[in-house]
């Protein structure tokens, strides 16, 4: 549990350093994302969690 709550610290940081560092940027991007079509972001975040699995899976150790 302890592992699973640090990498969680560790991805809100990675996830918070775009919107801190360009926050005009972020707000440009949300606005062309949403002209992206639902199927199509479905398919980028499976592909994303699928990424994130295999690279968990290989360096587990």
């Amino acid at each position: 549990m302890k592992l699973l709550l640090c990498l969680l610290g560790l991805v809100l940081v990675v996830e918070g350093i775009p919107y801190f560092a360009f926050p005009d940027k972020m707000k440009k991007w949300m606005g062309k994302l949403q002209q992206i079509p639902d199927s199509q972001l479905r398919v980028m975040g499976f592909a994303a969690m699928c990424a994130g699995l295999v690279i968990a899976y290989l360096f587990r150790r």
